[in-house]
């Protein structure tokens, strides 16, 4: 390109990707036809005339997030670099605040939030600055009544403090001695309020536990009996107190009964679950929820997606939410 050309191009160039100026517009302008603009635009990329550069915040990793998406037929799938002192830490802190500016994009007004238990939501609750009005509705009891006040029952406040919406915590345990408790507990009357809000629920937000001391509130609450009862069902992963195998499935559905918990066919009717996990040593557990269909965006980090990206076979898209049980 001669130097009358380099000025020209330059210009075309300007006006198109600066100053947002149509092919057509620039055409009227240089007096040329609009396939001439088109093809000095592609002559100024391919000369380097011009140069796009695609940023996002240093700690996003827009080609994992992209490559987790379309593996898992996801609808957002988030991922954040993992602290390099925490690699084996599960859901790193920097999770939450990442899912907090998440959920300010996507929930609407007059929508129903749902938070459930989980170390990571409530990090994503005490990160949240923005939401517009909306009611918040917890959808798991507590880890521990005791702790009711700086948990799921805090967030539940802290998310419709910011959103000026209205709130409904549960100021229960989630996991109970038998069913005939839970179902009591069930029909008081402050629960039974939150629980008639779970089929309104338009936008969820949940943890994902490994079957493992320490990764799985669940995990931790049972007898060493269970666990072992539970581990000969093939468990791999948690999820408000619901459990996976490997493949997905759920197993163990009397666990359910005796858990102050949103049930599993009311997460998948749900329009948008947002799962919030990382860590590798959460990698498999993470792996299964998704392939349950009850999950359809995911806030994960670096280490957790270098292990998604290679967990067997691809699965099927997330978003046709179907059950893998096929009941």
């Amino acid at each position: 390109m001669g130097p009358a050309e380099l000025v020209q191009a330059a210009a075309m160039a300007r006006r198109f990707y600066l100053e947002g100026k149509s092919k057509i517009q620039i055409a009227e302008e240089f007096g040329v036809s609009r396939f001439k603009v088109a093809r000095v635009l592609e002559t100024a990329l391919e000369r380097d005339l011009v140069r796009i550069e695609i940023r996002v915040p240093a700690e996003l990793d827009a080609e994992r997030s992209d490559a987790l998406r379309a593996r898992y037929g996801l609808r957002h799938a988030v991922v954040v670099e993992s602290p390099a002192e925490a690699e084996e830490t599960p859901d790193p802190e920097n999770l939450g605040e990442v899912a907090a500016d998440l959920l300010g994009e996507l929930v609407d007004e007059g929508d129903v939030l749902g938070l459930a238990w989980g170390r990571s939501t409530i990090h994503m609750a005490a990160a949240l600055d923005r939401l517009p009005p909306c009611t918040v509705v917890q959808l798991t009891g507590v880890y521990d009544a005791g702790t009711a006040e700086r948990g799921s029952v805090e967030a539940v406040r802290r998310a419709a403090q910011v959103a000026g919406g209205d709130a409904h915590p549960i100021y229960a345990p989630m996991l109970l001695p038998d069913a005939a408790t839970a179902a009591a507990l069930r029909n008081q009357t402050g629960i039974a309020r939150a629980f008639e809000h779970f089929d309104k629920v338009t936008v969820a937000c949940v943890s994902i536990g490994s079957w493992e001391p320490g990764i799985s509130t669940v995990h931790d609450m049972l007898s060493d009996e269970e666990r072992a009862h539970y581990a000969s069902l093939g468990v791999a992963a948690e999820m408000s107190a619901h459990l996976f195998d490997a493949e997905g499935r759920r197993v163990g559905r009397d666990l359910g009964e005796r858990c102050i918990t949103v049930k599993a066919d009311q997460l998948r009717r749900i329009p948008e679950v947002v799962a919030i996990a990382g860590g590798q040593r959460k990698g498999p557990a993470i792996d299964a929820v998704l392939r349950s269909g009850l999950v359809t965006s995911l806030v994960t980090d670096t280490s957790a997606a270098d292990y998604l990206m290679t967990a067997g076979p691809a699965p099927k898209s997330a978003l046709n939410r179907s059950d893998p049980d096929g009941v």
